[in-house]
């Protein structure tokens, strides 16, 4: 008895699939060129310089993978490679959490420490900074990656909603309860004035 093995039909690409793959990776390096700066500050923000050049590789590297079938009704591209990164990031809370223990210890920042802007030193210091990281650490995970998009990565709400695949409601109320939470354990200081 003779067993035929019958190949399965190679799919042909159609012309309404999409852009030439040439044009696929001219979006693709004008997206890492145009965001990875500023989504590695994010990063590094939260975690630290030593795992940031992974987490934004890797956001990059989901990117270039759904990058064709990319939904632009969605949000835009900005705020969806931002979501790529705060869901890799959750892999790290218990990093991104010592690190905010830390600094609520030592009034030392050891994220921002070598690198500081005008906006990090005055969150970082002093008494403020500490009670504002060891609120921080206090968050759900939820309220902190909403807020930080909002206030770290200045994302409006509708691109943080874009981001984090949640109604712009759900982010209004998100932030607007962590910001409570977060006066509350500062006293009355405004966290966003330092």
């Amino acid at each position: 008895m003779r067993h035929e093995s019958r190949a399965a039909p190679i799919p042909r690409p159609h012309a309404a699939e999409g852009p030439p793959p040439w044009r696929e990776s001219e979006r693709f390096a004008t997206l890492f060129t145009r965001h990875a700066p500023e989504l590695k500050r994010y990063v590094i923000r939260r975690l630290g310089p030593e795992p940031a050049d992974d987490i934004v590789a890797e956001t990059f590297a989901v990117a270039l993978q759904h990058l064709a079938s990319y939904d632009g009704s969605r949000g835009d591209e900005r705020s969806w490679l931002y979501g790529i990164a705060t869901n890799l990031v959750s892999r790290h809370r218990r990093r991104e959490i010592g690190l905010y223990k830390a600094l609520s210890r030592t009034g030392i920042d050891p994220v921002t420490e070598s690198f500081t802007d005008e906006v990090d030193r005055r969150v970082s210091a002093g008494a403020a900074g500490r009670r504002l990281a060891k609120a921080l650490a206090g968050l759900s995970q939820a309220h902190r990656d909403t807020l930080l998009l909002v206030v770290w990565a200045e994302l409006t709400y509708e691109e943080a909603a874009a981001a984090l695949g949640v109604p712009v409601g759900t982010v209004r109320s998100r932030v607007n309860r962590a910001r409570t939470k977060l006066r509350r354990v500062l006293s009355g200081v405004d966290p966003e004035e330092g």
